[in-house]
């Protein structure tokens, strides 16, 4: 079936503005994108001049407390009851080590099996006690020193979450803003006549 010279140049006429508008829309879609990125940037922004420090202050206000306190609390029962105690059974061990190689020289010798000194033993379980406990001591404190805080925090962590979230949520609702008019988009397919 042919078609009129008038129905030809009416979809040629047709087809130009269709192609204008995927033009303009094509235009629009960069605009978008460009408005898209500018946003990210100041949510970034947004993100570091005030959701961070929001988020540190209230770490440091409602969290920060609680966790020193926990912390001080481990370092006490570790420092004051752990250590004390482990140097006691170190140097327990120790002293009878060293009261077993005294037996042992003496049997050597054949200077025969005597009872040990008992106040001698609990003088040097005492010595060697507190040496250890030193030794232990100075080992954690170097550890701790090793520890210290480094890199980012709690706060850092949540407030990189929630820029992330608020990011998505941006990403979503521009994405739902150009995807709601589906009718307005042309194809890319070229118009073709219609069927008559």
């Amino acid at each position: 079936m042919s078609l009129s010279r008038k129905r030809k140049k009416e979809l040629r006429k047709l087809q130009e503005q269709a192609n204008k508008l995927w033009a303009s829309q094509q235009v629009l879609v960069g605009e978008a994108a460009s408005v898209a990125r500018e946003a990210g940037r100041q949510l970034g922004n947004y993100n570091r001049e005030h959701l961070a420090p929001t988020v540190q202050a209230n770490y440091e206000r409602y969290a920060a407390p609680y966790v020193d306190k926990g912390v001080k609390t481990a370092q006490h029962v570790f420092n004051d009851k752990l250590v004390p105690a482990a140097g006691a059974v170190v140097g327990s061990a120790l002293s009878v080590w060293d009261a077993a190689n005294t037996t042992r020289e003496k049997i050597a010798s054949g200077r025969g099996l005597s009872l040990p000194d008992l106040d001698d033993l609990a003088k040097n379980a005492k010595k060697k006690g507190k040496k250890a406990s030193k030794q232990f001591a100075a080992q954690l404190a170097a550890a701790q020193r090793k520890t210290e805080k480094k890199g980012i925090g709690a706060g850092g962590v949540i407030a990189i979450l929630l820029g992330a979230a608020a990011a998505i949520g941006v990403a979503y609702a521009a994405w739902q803003t150009l995807r709601a008019d589906d009718e307005l988009w042309v194809a890319d397919d070229p118009l073709r006549a219609p069927e008559a």
